[in-house]
């Protein structure tokens, strides 16, 4: 990402996730209050994307010319929720956003009846948790970990509208690429070292290098007492082989390299348990697009459909 920049994708992430809540049923993942983190101009650079991304040059031309985005203060207008409708038919890892989080959420319950204390939230962006679901702040300190400029303008927002800040919800700035995770949690008063954590890693993996991944999850071994918990999501190899890639993927993967966060890693599935167990990790479950397309997805007939690329894995730590 474009160093002094907030996520382009993080926000995008939660407008999607803002779209689903409110427009799709039933619903897969609720975050009914993504919509109000992503400012009014976010919002029309967002949708610019999706319409780029999704409609031909003669079409675009012709929408921006008799639409405007956001008329009569209406949400999503309906034209522009054709658009976004067929986004989410062509476009399997829109899905991926929704089932991903409800992996982890349910995940951090189950860890939670296991005496987990601690959720670390690492690459946050716009997550809602601390504010959505209040009740689980009784059972937790929870600490949202991101790049500083996303989180910078996380707490901007969060400014703006008033929230409350909770108590037990800490943020602290980290670039993976440059910082050690160790270091930022050690220096935060609020963390316990000898607690049991829960860490959830969402939609950072493939825009990191292979050695950015292993850094991390060796800092969290290193961090995190015997029976924490790891959920992350990543994509197989082949979303970035382009024989093997589908046109959208390839298309998806140009877009996000012109506007400087480019999406670059992998990993082999069958492969992933011998790599986290030299990391200290032991792999519990990992997740296929079918069987994430049973758990999530089976019955339903909106387009919305597991990716062919992701998967979801739970580890851990030894």
């Amino acid at each position: 990402m474009k160093e002094n920049q907030a996520s382009f994708t993080a926000l995008s992430v939660a407008y999607m996730r803002a779209y689903h809540s409110m427009h799709d049923a039933p619903k897969i993942f609720d975050d009914f209050l993504a919509y109000d983190l992503i400012p009014k101009e976010k919002r029309e650079l967002i949708e610019q994307y999706l319409i780029e991304q999704n409609l031909p040059l003669d079409q675009q031309l012709n929408y921006f010319k008799h639409t405007t985005l956001h008329s009569n203060d209406t949400p999503i207008s309906a034209s522009l929720r054709q658009v976004i409708n067929n986004a989410i038919n062509e476009q399997g890892w829109i899905a991926q956003l929704f089932s991903r989080a409800w992996y982890a959420e349910d995940n951090l319950e189950i860890a939670i009846k296991q005496g987990v204390k601690q959720y670390v939230n690492l690459g946050a962006g716009m997550d809602t948790f601390a504010f959505r679901r209040p009740e689980m702040l009784e059972e937790l300190e929870v600490f949202e970990i991101d790049h500083p400029a996303t989180q910078e303008f996380k707490l901007h927002r969060l400014a703006e509208l008033g929230w409350k800040h909770p108590a037990k919800l800490h943020f602290i700035p980290v670039d993976f690429t440059k910082e050690s995770l160790v270091t930022a949690l050690t220096s935060s008063s609020s963390y316990d070292s000898t607690a049991k954590n829960f860490f959830s890693w969402l939609g950072v993996t493939y825009f990191l290098t292979r050695d950015e991944v292993f850094k991390t999850l060796r800092y969290i071994t290193e961090i995190a007492p015997a029976d924490s918990t790891l959920v992350f999501d990543y994509f197989d190899t082949d979303a970035f082989i382009p024989e093997k890639s589908s046109p959208q993927m390839q298309k998806s993967l140009e877009y996000l390299r012109k506007i400087g966060e480019p999406m670059i890693t992998g990993f082999n599935p069958s492969t992933l348990g011998e790599e986290l167990a030299s990391l200290g990790f032991r792999l519990h479950e990992n997740l296929s697009p079918a069987n994430i397309e049973e758990r999530y997805f089976q019955g339903r007939t909106d387009g919305y459909h597991a990716y062919e690329y992701g998967h979801f894995a739970c580890a851990v730590a030894e």
